[in-house]
């Protein structure tokens, strides 16, 4: 008699874009709840984006209260929860943004792409995500200022990670007065990293309610 095979432990199945979300979705939660510091959200999302297995998931959120949400373990991909942020899909739009001794704007209604690359030297880039969509769900732009400025502008329903590097200079996050410490759940993220040399990187973020009130 053939031995029949041992059943699979779910905890070594591959994790899917939406299983991760729902452990980020958690993550932001706790931390409007003063539960995790900012730190600690950045440390354990960037465990979450590395995860490769439901069983890499489950220890980063063990130690939070979940309010019901049904961990992916268990939750189906197709589960309303997980469903994608209607800002994302498109054609991505340009890739870089350079100004050397002049300025350059990405505005309006356009597709920030999975990485934009900008620089400024002696000159000024204004990056402004307020009516952009998003080629995927993760983006990353890469700031680099050099005697120059660079202003990231974003709504507040957008998840932000800000890691730069400033020398003599700001790498640096401003909340305008009014805008949510999170985003909701499934927003897009994006993440800003990069260098301000004897120059300034600044990530604004403004409350979608007051669009138009950017100072």
């Amino acid at each position: 008699m053939s031995e029949q095979p041992s059943p699979r432990d779910p905890k070594q199945l591959r994790a899917s874009d939406a299983d991760r979300e729902r452990v980020a979705q958690v993550l932001h939660k706790a931390m409007g709840e003063g539960r995790i510091t900012l730190d600690e959200l950045t440390e354990r999302l960037d465990q979450v984006y590395a995860a490769k297995t439901l069983g890499e998931l489950e220890p980063i959120v063990a130690d939070l209260p979940t309010d019901g949400t049904v961990l992916p373990t268990a939750l189906p991909a197709t589960s309303p929860s997980a469903s994608p942020d209607q800002r994302i899909g498109g054609t991505p739009g340009s890739t870089m943004s350079v100004a050397v001794m002049s300025g350059v704007e990405r505005k309006g209604v356009w597709v920030l792409p999975r990485q934009h690359s900008s620089f400024a030297f002696w000159g000024g880039v204004e990056i402004d995500l307020r009516h952009a969509r998003f080629a995927e769900q993760h983006s990353t732009i890469t700031a680099v200022a050099i005697m120059g400025g660079i202003d990231v502008i974003v709504p507040d329903d957008i998840t932000v990670e800000v890691n730069g590097v400033g020398i003599m200079g700001a790498f640096e996050t401003r909340n305008k007065k009014g805008a949510s410490p999170t985003a909701p759940p499934g927003a897009p993220v994006v993440k800003v990293n990069g260098l301000a040399f004897w120059g300034g990187v600044e990530v604004k973020r403004v409350p979608r309610s007051k669009i138009k009130e950017l100072e």
